[in-house]
């Protein structure tokens, strides 16, 4: 097979283009250096970052050492020190001057930097306009690239140097990152697939050679993390946590006091972010930016996610582009896929071999394109790579998640997560089982039971309460909306704001209970004609893309019931700032939420007389036994509400009567006398507490209606 080399020279057509290109490529770094002044151009920020009239005179050096000195009859060096000045890391090509000293070259200066420039520049005009020598068409263009990755360089490491001064001087508009746009995410079936770059057109080594590799289904988001969800990760205090954070990226948290994003500081009143604009208020719906790979692993874990492998984001945007947005014009996207030679990988002989090869240690990969980088610059197989703790680069994160639904409609097999948490849940302790996986058919029908007894307040006080706000909940949904049920289990609820809004043109329920949705999804249709219809069986708390009937159309999220309390404030938080992506810009969101009130109320809605909650709590241990092969004696448990005023929660549980041996999916399991398995937390909230949550997900108080006692809220927030 011909190498990436031998193809780039056969190939006369993009050879014929090359002394444009040039032309254009070397004003390009001219027109990003002229905004500076001379003196701006001396400086060094920091080892890792050198000055712009270095960065000017090194990409001019590849020319005239890998270019003119083997190719143009009778050409001789510039000057023969600027071997050493300007040679950065080509051990083959001889000694150089220490990297982290760069700004001490004071000399040669400015002027005769670009003289140097304007000499090569002139002498590459002559070597273009006659035939190439075999491979030469292949290094120019590879030195075109090189001095493209510099002009990105060179805005990064001004605005470093610009963040050191206290004037926060601003080098000029025109490189915002696009704003977000809102969140779905976007399935793929996995499988065998090919990755890498072939033999037609400009690649890098290291971005080859093509080859197969097996990929798991998976998901991507349909678009980068954005300050506002960072922002509801600082204020949960995401870097104050050490359970979402690698070891070392923990150390370096400690070492160096992160906070925030770098360029992020606070100001009298919130974030403030420095950027090649200036110092301004952090716009809370651009994508973040300038994280570390430690802080993006963390983000994801807080989030339930991950960050993609290399694999995985080539293949989405490679195969399905116009799924997603900002691939390359926002944030480089972190990857979790260390920098290593694909399979076959072999670094060219010579100088121009040590250009990726040599970093192929210790360092992480980035996939996509940043609001710096030159148009036209990047690819699906671009391989970008940096240390895991640098920061001074335009990096985001696009997050990704495992699993794949091929149709809004196609439940997906919840069997593996349900014996996933079930496993966990039981090897924890305290030993606790979600409350989602309460709602197979047996229990949606009790808990539909349970909201019909004496006991049980929440249901029929929100009901009338719906009742009586409905008219103006409807009077704030656009016509045409869609509404966006969570957890919708009957859709009773969801009738009140049918009827009072028949500007709705379609609704979406979301619910884990595949039957329950199903039934409740045939009487709407049956009942509301006009209305599309298209449910979601899925485990909302993890996100995933708004149904194909929501595409272009208003949307209205609807999460009555209270559900909210299933979740302690810091997941809720998480799940209102989802919400806030998924129902996007200009949209609402109807929320339920249960108020703080006197214990004895709380726990005997929790703990019927009748034994309906006890029945309702115990069917879990009996779908445990059904699918997963289970052997638990349900009388041997006892069903018990306790209400937590700490926590200002009702807490659910199902305690051991005895010492007991259960065995689930083939493991066993030790319950002591006395023990419980934690199945359900109700949290009770005070108005303040869901405005608060709600505001740091990025939501705006419309209004709020509280019922009579037993009191419960409804909430109209905006985006």
């Amino acid at each position: 097979m011909a190498t990436i080399e031998e193809a780039y020279a056969a190939d006369q057509a993009i050879r014929s283009g090359l002394a444009d290109r040039y032309r254009q490529v070397r004003a390009g770094s001219l027109a990003r250096a002229a905004p500076l002044t001379a003196e701006d151009q001396q400086v060094q920020s920091m080892p890792d970052a050198s000055p712009t009239k270095w960065h000017l005179a090194h990409v001019t050096w590849f020319f005239e050492t890998f270019l003119l000195l083997p190719n143009l009859d009778g050409y001789r060096p510039y000057d023969p020190d600027f071997g050493y000045l300007f040679n950065s890391y080509y051990e083959a090509a001889g000694p150089r001057h220490p990297r982290p000293a760069r700004g001490l070259l004071t000399r040669p200066g400015l002027e005769r930097v670009l003289a140097y420039r304007a000499h090569v520049d002139a002498a590459m005009e002559r070597l273009l306009a006659g035939p190439l020598a075999r491979g030469a068409a292949f290094l120019v263009e590879l030195g075109l690239a090189h001095e493209e990755q510099h002009q990105e360089l060179i805005l990064m490491d001004v605005l470093h140097l610009f963040a050191q001064s206290t004037l926060k001087p601003a080098y000029g508009l025109g490189y915002e990152p696009p704003a977000s746009r809102r969140l779905d995410w976007v399935g793929f079936p996995g499988g065998c697939v090919d990755i890498g770059a072939g033999p037609e057109g400009f690649a890098f080594d290291n971005e080859g050679p093509r080859h197969r590799t097996l990929l798991r289904p998976y998901r991507l988001a349909s678009r980068l993390v954005t300050n506002r969800e960072w922002l509801a990760f600082i204020d949960d205090g995401g870097y104050g946590r050490p359970e979402f954070w690698l070891s070392d990226g923990w150390a370096r948290v400690r070492e160096e006091g992160w906070e925030a994003p770098l360029y992020w500081s606070r100001g009298d009143e919130g974030w403030l972010e420095f950027g090649l604009g200036g110092l301004h208020t952090v716009d809370a719906d651009a994508p973040v930016t300038h994280v570390s790979y430690y802080e993006a692993d963390a983000y994801a874990a807080w989030a339930g996610k991950r960050l993609p492998t290399e694999a995985e984001w080539e293949h989405a945007a490679a195969s399905r582009p116009d799924a997603f947005d900002q691939l390359y014009d926002s944030a480089w996207q972190w990857t979790a896929s260390a920098y290593l030679g694909y399979p076959g990988f072999a670094p060219a002989k010579g100088a121009v071999g040590e250009y990726n090869g040599k970093f192929m240690m210790g360092q992480m990969t980035l996939r996509g394109g940043a609001s710096i980088t030159p148009s036209g610059h990047s690819r699906p197989t671009y391989r970008n790579f940096f240390y895991p703790q640098q920061r001074w680069m335009f990096s985001g994160v696009r997050l990704a998640d495992d699993g794949w639904v091929e149709a809004a409609e196609a439940a997906p097999d919840q069997a593996a997560s349900f014996r996933r948490d079930v496993l966990q849940g039981l090897a924890r302790t305290p030993k606790s089982i979600p409350p989602k996986w309460f709602y197979d058919a047996a229990g949606s029908d009790l808990f539909e039971a349970i909201t019909e007894l004496e006991e049980y307040y929440p249901t029929r006080t929100e009901t009338a309460l719906l009742r009586r706000i409905a008219p103006a909940l409807a009077a704030h949904v656009p016509p045409g909306a869609v509404l966006i049920e969570y957890g919708s289990g009957a859709s009773a609820k969801t009738r009140l704001l049918l009827d009072a809004a028949p500007q709705l043109a379609a609704y979406a329920p979301i619910d884990i209970s595949v039957s329950a949705l199903e039934s409740a999804a045939a009487a709407i249709r049956r009942d509301y004609p006009n209305l599309e219809v298209e449910p979601l069986a899925r485990d909302f708390t993890r996100g995933g893309a708004a149904s194909a009937i929501a595409a272009g159309r208003p949307r209205v999220g609807f999460f009555p019931g209270s559900t909210i309390g299933n979740f302690d404030p810091a997941e809720a938080v998480r799940l209102l700032t989802e919400a806030r992506a998924l129902i996007g810009e200009g949209g609402f969101f109807i929320l339920g939420a249960d108020l703080v009130k006197e214990p004895a109320v709380l726990t005997a809605a929790y703990d019927d007389a009748a034994g309906v909650t006890a029945a309702f709590n115990k069917n879990l241990l009996a779908r445990i036994n059904r699918e997963l092969g289970a052997d638990f004696d349900l009388p041997a448990f006892d069903q018990k509400a306790v209400w937590n005023a700490v926590d200002s929660r009702i807490e659910m549980h199902l305690v051991s009567r005895l010492r007991q041996t259960v065995w689930v999916a083939g493991e066993s399991f030790e319950f002591a006398a006395g023990e419980s398995l934690h199945t359900e937390n109700s949290y009770k909230f005070t108005v303040e507490d869901v405005t608060g949550m709600a505001r740091r997900a990025g939501w705006r108080l419309i209004d709020r209606w509280i019922s009579p006692p037993p009191a419960f809220a409804v909430f109209l927030f905006g985006a």
